[in-house]
């Protein structure tokens, strides 16, 4: 089993792993190319001395660039919301955690926490539980064409299940992983049958991976999928997906310990008979 497997969706026209090699290269050589660098008004030592800067400026602006990650979560809460699927949706405060609270009928508030790309330690460590949230979940809103999606979240889980094993004082419920290129030609995805028109836009069901409780003297964690939550079942109604058949199409996370032996299992669902899993 491979990383990707973590997830039923590829990248449609990811740039292979030669073609980055050769264009990292590209940059390192630019130094060289000192007549091109002059156009720029740089001496070749000042574009080497301003390389290492400017990479991170680039890097930077990217990740900062966070409003359309806003924009395209807001809508699908919004639409829970415009469905009667949710009685109140209270999004994040300007300058605050991007916390999303739903009020949910007869189950009470549900945190989503808006995050970008799993890999990265703030993606996946970096959060907290709200006290007044009756479940919890990461929303991955990862652009990123560096890995393939299960390899993302493959990679985020990998340091989840390090919090769950830590000295964290809580656990989160689930995690999602969908952003504005699923469902699109760059990230084509095998539940577009379900997909529903939020703001003109034709947007796919996300993935959805339901993450353990911990239970003390245990050796397994949720690593049959057995755990049950209520938020995957309520997002998935909004995609046409009704109750009986939503247990198709949600995901689980499950942990093991032997001895010292950590392990983990990654299962993705996306219809009848259709499952793809990964092991670590």
């Amino acid at each position: 089993m491979e990383l990707e497997d973590a997830a039923p969706c590829r990248h449609a026209g990811a740039p292979p792993k030669w073609a980055v090699d050769a264009a990292s290269k590209l940059i390192r050589d630019l130094g060289r190319e000192e007549a091109l660098i002059a156009k720029y008004g740089l001496t070749s030592e000042e574009f080497k001395a301003a390389l290492p800067a400017a990479i991170e400026s680039v890097r930077g602006r990217k990740s900062a660039e966070t409003s359309d990650r806003t924009a395209f979560l807001g809508s699908v809460l919004q639409e829970l919301l415009s469905q009667g699927l949710v009685q109140g949706l209270e999004r994040p405060k300007a300058g605050s955690d991007t916390v999303y609270r739903l009020t949910v009928a007869g189950v009470g508030d549900i945190a989503v926490i808006q995050k970008g790309c799993p890999d990265g330690r703030h993606s996946s460590v970096s959060w907290s539980a709200p006290e007044w949230a009756q479940e919890t979940y990461l929303w991955w809103l990862c652009d990123s064409m560096r890995y393939e999606p299960g390899e993302h979240i493959a990679k985020g889980v990998n340091r989840l299940r390090n919090r769950f094993f830590g000295d964290y004082p809580d656990t989160v419920d689930g995690v999602i992983f969908h952003n504005n290129l699923c469902g699109t030609a760059t990230r084509v995805c095998p539940k577009s049958a379900h997909a529903i028109d939020i703001g003109g836009v034709r947007v796919p069901p996300p993935c959805i991976y339901v993450m353990p409780d911990r239970t003390d003297g245990a050796t397994d964690w949720n690593w049959d999928g057995e755990t049950r939550r209520h938020f995957p079942t309520l997002l998935l109604r909004a995609f046409g997906i009704v109750e009986e058949e939503a247990g198709l199409y949600v995901g689980h996370v499950g942990f093991q310990r032997r001895g010292t032996t950590e392990q983990t299992v990654i299962t993705a669902r996306y219809g009848a008979q259709r499952v793809t899993t990964y092991r670590s």
